[in-house]
């Protein structure tokens, strides 16, 4: 099953999958931080675009670029506590 990250849902998190963008779009995404396997949580989305966290840093993307990374979902362990800190 193939799932885009425009499809995600809001608060939830994922990890990266693969990438098909234009060589720049792809190495500046990698320049902050988004590369296989990175965990990402969609903290909110809009018509045109969504709001992710990766590694901490709030980015904003386009449809167009939100609907060119294949995700799965991320299995988060809370440990004891079951609170994420």
């Amino acid at each position: 099953m193939d799932l885009i990250l425009f499809d995600g849902i809001k608060n939830n998190f994922y990890s990266v999958h693969s990438m098909n963008l234009p060589l720049k779009t792809a190495k500046r995404l990698e320049a902050l931080g988004m590369t296989y396997g990175t965990g990402i949580k969609i903290l909110n989305r809009k018509k045109s675009a969504l709001i992710v966290s990766i590694r901490g840093t709030r980015v904003a993307l386009g449809r167009a670029v939100a609907e060119n990374i294949k995700i799965e979902p991320q299995i988060i362990n809370l440990g004891h506590g079951g609170k994420i800190k």
